[in-house]
């Protein structure tokens, strides 16, 4: 409690679809927060990581948004669920984190006369990258939705790389004077610090939710390429299917990849640190993102990186400098880039140490969190 007289702590709400994206994309910013002296509270999905949010000294509120639902009835339980959250909490600051927080949580926001808003998208998302029927059908309401809801008064919008920016200054779907860049999550560079890489047969991983747009098709094809070519490397997908996404690898295709032999299907893991220690190269061919935090994890533990020169990959990975990046949706070359590395382990090194000193210059995670808090004030001072 305040001491008589004393400033009241402003009240800060997280708005995040999914426990584990808050924990590992966004929490360091609210232990950042906490300890600048905001009474910070999260509404989530209460799935695996809840015990960590309340070990944290955040107040959680659980609540049953998911990414994926279409469901009108539940849909509107969720948006009533959140503006119940904003009426009780009553935040100084809400901070919502990607596209169905950010449209849902804007709305309930402006019901209940919520002051500011911070809202973060992380690429444009399935809506916007896909040309599949259901993002054709869902992308004119969610930009309606957009032009409506991310401008005016005490509404800021972050993004992570300056494509986005013009696109969503372009295409009207926020002011500009309310957007502003803050190049991906940050990364504890303590944590994802360099090691030497282990000897013996080089491993390539691919470490990413299992999503077409995030090219494991592409990544699997140019690791049969580099078979039949006698290149001695193993290839491995770390991360799991997203089932609420539906550019999601379907489990058939998996157990079809790992019979054939050409990757390795590893799942999700929590020792990330460990992962990227025992691999020599790190290759992401997404089509598109905003700024990928398992590049700057690679990037801080000194290993190059092969990625798509699009959006995202292309604002951390410096073509020949701290790794390599090929056009999207092309095999071919990506299995050229990946074995020019493979090929190299002195080059190897060189971009991998490279990259590392990027990192620390541009993407800790103090800077990115300090970076966040001078929204917040620059908000509340408003």
């Amino acid at each position: 409690m305040a001491e008589a007289g004393a400033a009241p702590r402003p009240r800060l709400l997280f708005v995040v679809a999914e426990d584990w994206y808050f924990c590992s994309h966004r929490l360091h910013i609210a232990l950042a927060a906490k300890d600048a002296g905001f009474d910070v509270a999260v509404a989530t999905r209460a799935k695996r990581d809840a015990d960590r949010i309340t070990a944290a000294g955040l107040r959680l509120h659980p609540i049953g948004m998911r990414r994926g639902g279409l469901n009108p009835w539940r849909e509107l339980t969720s948006f009533l669920e959140l503006l119940r959250i904003y009426r009780r909490e009553r935040p100084d600051l809400a901070h919502h984190v990607a596209v169905k927080p950010v449209i849902y949580g804007s709305l309930a926001a402006r019901l209940a006369g919520v002051p500011r808003v911070v809202n973060a998208l992380a690429g444009l998302g399935f809506l916007f990258s896909s040309s599949s029927l259901k993002a054709r059908l869902l992308r004119p309401l969610a930009t309606l939705a957009y032009r409506l809801l991310l401008g005016g008064r005490g509404r800021v919008l972050i993004l992570q790389n300056a494509d986005d920016r013009e696109l969503f200054v372009r295409r009207g779907l926020a002011p500009a004077a309310g957007i502003r860049l803050i190049r991906g999550s940050g990364v504890d560079t303590d944590r994802y610090a360099p090691r030497p890489e282990p000897e013996g047969r080089p491993l390539v991983v691919l470490p990413a939710r299992l999503l077409r747009d995030k090219g494991v098709g592409e990544f699997v094809a140019a690791a049969r390429l580099l078979r039949a070519r006698g290149i001695a490397a193993r290839f491995a997908l770390v991360g799991d299917v997203d089932p609420e996404n539906p550019a999601s690898i379907g489990r058939e295709q998996l157990d079809a990849w790992q019979a054939e032999g050409v990757v390795e299907i590893w799942g999700c893991r929590d020792d990330m640190p460990e992962v990227l220690a025992g691999c020599a190269l790190v290759c992401l061919p997404s089509y598109r993102e905003g700024l990928p935090k398992v590049l700057l994890e690679a990037a801080s533990c000194g290993r190059a990186i092969v990625a798509t020169d699009v959006p995202g990959c292309r604002e951390i990975v410096a073509d020949g400098d701290s790794g390599l990046l090929v056009p999207p949706r092309d095999a071919a070359a990506l299995a050229a880039a990946l074995a020019t590395l493979l090929g190299d382990p002195a080059l190897r090194r060189s971009m991998g140490e490279r990259g590392r000193q990027r990192v620390l210059a541009e993407f800790a995670a103090e800077k990115v969190a300090a970076a966040t808090l001078a929204v917040y004030r620059e908000l509340l001072a408003a």
